[in-house]
């Protein structure tokens, strides 16, 4: 009877199925953020239409519609609250386990869940177009891109394939010589082919990109591709910028020196200015529930501050030391005070009644909650961080001193960043720019990766190669580590598939068999393959 190798042929494709079924799996693993993602928006969507509660599809909501978000529900759409309070947890967007408070007028992103009180929100964004759809979108192009070094991979694949052949050819022909028997060559050569299939290769890479990018989405970092991903690992200097990105970007009254009572005056003739220190002093009112002063006449000295009259026809005057002067007010009772404020950091307003100075308000941006913990993790792991800002040096130095940040470029206008990034490129540094802003946007394109906070601009995140969707530096430090190790993933991927080619390929070829007798049955060779 001849040798017949049925149980063999229905083995080697089963294995090879079963190598097939890993890689299926493995990448199915990979895009469930992606689909976990996409699978957040609800189906239905309940609005107001003639003061009754519909209950419609979600493709049937139209721009300007007012839907309702029970608790415990996703919010449907992206829109604007116009009536009702909660907690939001916004952790699919910005990977944050702490609930966001949320009122009229605040905005409210389509997928995140409402934790607590009912709410009424109007749809600005819909679709394409909204915050959910663009992410899952951004996740989908991220994971389809390659990332460099899948050029490496692709190099060698081109070259070990025709090298593969040849080997299999010289298997067939030695062991035919050799042995002078057909079917043992043809066994051999056929290991040779099953065990050398470059899977292992051509997964090493892209599935170490599909995994960070779905990783990244679950902490809040969105990454723009394989090559983003690849320039982020060798990244060894983070420059940032200071409001928005170190501070939050809106002014608040930090310290009160004197008559707290002040603070009404204060609110009261602020409340007809549109100073961007004015918002600081009316929020403090708000906060502290203090009542702001009713007040006429009110007049606005540019650059220097306001003034107004009391029901009681006394003057309230509100500003810096120089309208003080001007007014005839004192500031020498309150002058160290003011010095350590200014030291600190904060810009310090007067508040005066009459010719008698009632107190001084410290004005600050307040250091963003992460930001010390964000800067003091990227310096462990190596990076260097340096602060670039249009403020005054003195400013910029009292909050790099308070959150670690050893240098300072102060007074910078965007042309000034770009050439403060080119300038360390020049000196071979891999520079990561994050930003918020619009006049961050020039930098971020410059810098070999532009981090953008999720909390600015658009134009800043579509200039960044990274957003960081909760705003906070600790995102900015999780990115770059998630960087590293992808890079660290993938060179042990193609390490791994290249060892394990070396190894295989001789040993399916018969090199053990004059030693020990050895051969590689092609079942073999198709395990070794599927598992590899």
């Amino acid at each position: 009877m001849p040798a017949l190798y049925y149980e063999a042929v229905s083995a080697i494709i089963g294995l090879i199925l079963l190598g097939n079924l890993f890689e299926a799996r493995a990448k199915r693993q990979t895009t469930a953020a992606l689909r976990a993602l996409a699978d957040l928006q609800p189906r239905r969507v309940r609005v107001l239409r003639d003061l009754k509660e519909v209950e419609i599809a979600i493709e049937e909501l139209q721009r300007g519609d007012i839907f309702v978000v029970r608790p415990g529900e996703r919010v449907p759409a992206d829109g604007d609250v116009v009536s009702g309070s909660s907690a939001i947890d916004e952790s699919m967007l910005t990977g944050e386990p702490m609930p966001a408070a949320k009122g009229r007028g605040d905005r409210v992103t389509g997928g995140t869940v409402n934790r607590t009180g009912a709410l009424k929100v109007r749809a600005t964004t819909l679709g394409k177009d909204s915050a959910l759809a663009r992410i899952v979108a951004l996740m989908r192009d991220a994971q389809a891109s390659r990332a460099p070094v899948q050029a490496l991979a692709d190099k060698v694949s081109r070259v070990f394939v025709p090298i593969v052949v040849s080997i299999a050819i010289a298997t067939f022909v030695t062991w035919f010589i050799v042995g002078g028997s057909f079917v043992p060559a043809l066994v051999a050569a056929i290991s040779v082919l099953i065990i050398a299939c470059p899977c292992a290769m051509g997964l090493a890479v892209p599935t170490a990109v599909m995994v960070a990018t779905g990783r990244g989405a679950q902490l809040g970092v969105l990454i723009k591709g394989g090559e983003a991903l690849q320039r982020a690992a060798s990244v060894n200097v983070v420059l940032l910028d200071k409001t928005g990105t170190i501070t939050a970007g809106r002014p608040a009254v930090v310290s009160i020196v004197g008559d707290e009572a002040a603070l009404s005056l204060a609110a009261g003739v602020e409340a007809l200015s549109e100073h961007p220190l004015a918002d600081a002093i009316l929020r403090a009112a708000d906060d502290r529930k203090v009542a702001r002063a009713s007040v006429t006449g009110f007049e606005s000295r540019t650059g220097r501050g306001a003034m107004a009259k009391t029901a009681e026809g006394r003057r309230v005057a509100v500003g810096n030391a120089v309208f003080m002067q001007e007014l005839g007010v004192s500031v020498s009772a309150h002058e160290a005070e003011a010095d350590r404020a200014a030291q600190r950091g904060e810009t310090p307003v007067y508040v005066a009644r009459d010719d008698q100075l009632l107190a001084v308000l410290g004005i600050a941006d307040p250091i963003k909650a992460g930001s010390v913990e964000g800067i003091a993790a990227l310096k462990r792991s190596g990076h260097e961080v340096v602060m670039l800002t249009g403020d005054v040096r003195a400013a910029a130095e009292a909050v790099a001193k308070s959150v670690g940040v050893d240098r300072v470029v102060a007074q910078v206008l965007p042309d000034g960043k770009v050439a403060e990034v080119r300038a360390l490129q020049a000196g071979g540094r891999v520079v990561a720019m994050v930003g918020d802003g619009i006049n961050d946007a020039p930098a971020l394109a410059q810098a070999d990766v532009g981090i953008a906070m999720g909390t600015g601009t658009d134009i800043a995140m579509e200039a960044g190669d990274v957003t960081v969707m909760r705003g906070s530096l600790v995102a900015v430090a999780d990115a770059l580590a998630l960087a590293r190790r992808t890079m660290r993933t993938m060179k042990q991927n193609l390490f791994w598939a290249f060892i394990y080619n070396v190894v295989g390929i001789p040993v399916a070829a018969g090199v053990l068999y004059p030693a020990f007798g050895i051969t590689l049955s092609p079942i073999i060779a198709s395990a070794a393959m599927a598992f590899s």
